[in-house]
């Protein structure tokens, strides 16, 4: 299998661009990832921006409405939020949101989902923010509810926290079955368990490997007890300290743009150095990798990462 590469875009901070050039720009980055190799175009779920990207008077556009647009502009990556919370959007909403952007870009949505946990812009926009316990229950209702509009033509569901009523959702999704399940958050004990009921792609954040493994194994754990093939499920990560360059020189000017808690965690690799720490993640059983545009601000920046999907593309990801 194939390993699959994600651009993920969470900062829409572009020195020089106003704001009416600001889509251009996002869609001409997206267009160049696509150019390049990339499989998978990812926007951020949040109102604000978030810690570790920047602050949070900096600006974020609103997730759906960027997608749909890149929709119309690329034609060959698939397209979803890394995530969307559970708490900002009605389920079924959400689940007919995601099928309109299925049919916009001809079948290649994703759900990304996951609990949710900015307070700071839930009380901005007065949306309520429940205890962590309820918004896992909440995400549990809410994966429930999008897999039945996905696969049923008048579905019902009462949940403790949403309910439906033979929901309609036509036009129906392009893909068969309707566009995978991505589940951000790796907590043991409710969301890798969501994630072997529920989920097609888990996105993990880097980690060293004994910790990666350790939790792959209790993930492994929880697909045996709810009979769940765990090779269904693509296992993926953010590289957050690959930066890639052709020279220390470059590399020290991408690491000098970070946020200072993200440069300590930053290291400048060649195509080489990456494709040898890669291949230490998929023999491991990792299949995907995902780069922030923190890390590739620019169009040489993707060109460079798309001489490494070439040297890693065709990898076997372990059983």
């Amino acid at each position: 299998m194939a390993a699959l590469f994600g651009f993920h875009m969470p900062n829409f901070t572009l020195t020089g661009v106003p704001n009416d050039q600001l889509f251009d720009r996002v869609a001409k980055n997206a267009k160049v990832a696509e150019k390049a190799g990339f499989d998978l175009v990812t926007v951020m779920d949040h109102f604000y921006q978030i810690s570790g990207i920047g602050p949070e008077t900096d600006p974020m556009m609103e997730a759906y409405t960027t997608l749909s647009a890149l929709a119309t502009q690329t034609s060959s990556v698939l397209l979803g939020t890394l995530v969307t919370g559970v708490t900002y959007r009605n389920p079924a909403l959400l689940a007919k949101q995601v099928t309109s952007l299925d049919v916009i870009s001809k079948g290649r949505a994703i759900l990304g989902i996951g609990a949710a946990w900015n307070e700071s812009e839930h009380l901005g926009y007065g949306i309520e923010f429940p205890p962590i316990g309820q918004r896992m229950d909440r995400l549990d209702e809410a994966l429930t509810i999008a897999k039945l509009m996905f696969t049923q033509d008048r579905p019902s569901f009462e949940g403790r926290y949403y309910k439906i009523d033979r929901a309609l959702n036509v036009p129906r999704p392009v893909q068969p079955g309707g566009p995978k399940i991505l589940i951000g958050g790796t907590g043991e004990r409710r969301t890798l368990r969501l994630l072997a009921q529920h989920g097609d792609i888990g996105p993990w954040f880097a980690a060293s490997l004994d910790e990666l493994k350790r939790k792959k194994q209790i993930f492994l754990e929880h697909c045996e007890a709810v009979n769940r093939d765990p090779s269904e499920v693509l296992l993926t990560l953010g590289v957050g300290g690959i930066v890639l360059a052709n020279n220390d020189k470059d590399g020290a000017a991408i690491i000098a743009g970070l946020p200072l808690e993200r440069r300590a965690v930053a290291s400048t690799m060649n195509v080489e150095q990456a494709a040898e720490v890669i291949g230490k993640y998929m023999e491991a059983g990792f299949g995907g990798f995902t780069f922030n545009n923190t890390l590739l601000p620019t169009e040489e920046s993707i060109g460079l990462a798309g001489e490494l999907i070439k040297v890693v593309r065709g990898s076997a990801v372990s059983p």
